[in-house]
């Protein structure tokens, strides 16, 4: 396993890479170009930028995370060829600086829903929380708005370029149908993964957070039917996944361990981090701890380690703790907590690597 920590760049994160580098076994950031939207093609000046910052720490820049889809792409829409087309350059790009892995998603509109980003917890901390019926009864802009206002960052998935359209997108996705979603993400899948396949760079698709509908829109890699109807779509290497244990655990009837175990030779990067699901849907992000959530992480690295996994990881989202101020989900202290839990999962098998109390 090769533990890497989610970075926004220097000016745009209170995390610093001086920070990242005292985290014990964490060899590359994850990283993206936050300021280029998507479907514009990333200038190769700016990628060799962020290459000469992480070179100076010793860190690789291996993981990408997120190219953006353009909504056109997602929509099938006659302009998506050029989006693609930029698409296309962008991993010809990545490759000269030694990109290995792609992670990004075909989620409409939103990368990812919550309701409040700093729900309290009982010892203090907070967390992203969403509130299903919160979800049910109001307004997606009014949501963007309330959500805009409680945070000093701009949030992957919630750039304003894209949400300042929120309307017209909403009217664009109403008669889309999930069979539409899925011949589109086809459309594009056979596009790229033969230039990725040729550049040696694996695409790992993320599900959708939360896996189910909101808001009416069509989701789909929400579970193990879909993700193994997704890899079938382009059956080959570089078609993967980037499986999220937060984000897939929010459904109590997706098996995540389950998942691993069965799709670990096409996961190509690995999100794991925890929830707390409630009985009325509610769900809130924990701690990593397997007994602070509803979702068994110390099975799920148990998983990974049975079958040999030697791809990229990273803890996902944290809390926010010790009064850090921090974006929403990426405070220091506690993706560092969860690094050292799971190193010590991860440890525990390797020392006790054929005994049977394991």
């Amino acid at each position: 396993m090769k533990m890497t920590m989610r970075w926004f760049g220097e000016g745009n994160d209170r995390v610093s890479l001086e920070d990242i580098k005292q985290i014990p076994g964490v060899e590359g950031v994850v990283w993206s170009l936050h300021d280029v939207p998507a479907g514009e093609e990333w200038p190769m000046d700016k990628i060799k930028e962020v290459k000469a910052q992480a070179d100076k720490h010793g860190f690789n820049i291996d993981v990408v995370e997120s190219v953006n889809v353009h909504e056109d792409i997602k929509l099938g829409l006659p302009t998506r060829d050029q989006y693609i087309d930029n698409y296309i350059k962008t991993i010809e790009k990545l490759a000269k600086v030694g990109v290995k892995v792609i992670c990004y998603n075909f989620m409409p509109v939103f990368d990812w829903t919550r309701t409040n980003l700093f729900e309290e917890m009982d010892d203090g901390s907070t967390a992203l929380f969403f509130e299903k019926e919160k979800i049910e009864n109001i307004d997606p802009i009014e949501l963007v708005n309330s959500i805009s206002e409680n945070s000093a960052y701009t949030m992957p998935g919630w750039e304003p370029e894209r949400l300042e359209h929120l309307a017209d997108l909403f009217e664009q996705y109403k008669d889309v149908t999930e069979e539409d979603l899925w011949a589109n993400l086809q459309y594009f899948l056979e596009r790229i993964i033969p230039v990725a396949k040729e550049n040696d760079i694996k695409m790992g698709i993320h599900p959708d957070d939360p896996p189910f509908s909101v808001f009416g829109l069509p989701r789909i890699i929400t579970n193990k039917e879909n993700l193994q109807r997704f890899l079938n779509l382009v059956d080959d290497p570089y078609n993967g996944l980037t499986l999220c244990s937060g984000s897939l655990g929010a459904n109590p009837n997706n098996d995540v361990p389950d998942m691993v175990r069965e799709f670990a030779d096409r996961v190509h990067f690995a999100h794991i981090r925890n929830v707390k699901i409630y009985e009325n849907g509610d769900f809130i992000e924990t701690s990593h701890r397997t007994k602070d959530g509803s979702v068994d992480i110390y099975d799920v690295v148990r998983a990974y380690h049975e079958k040999g996994f030697n791809g990229y990881a990273r803890p996902d989202h944290g809390r926010h703790i010790w009064g850090e101020e921090c974006r929403p989900g990426y405070g220091l202290y506690d993706r560092g907590l969860g690094v050292m839990y799971l190193w010590g999962i991860w440890d525990s098998l390797e020392r006790n690597e054929g005994k049977d109390n394991v």
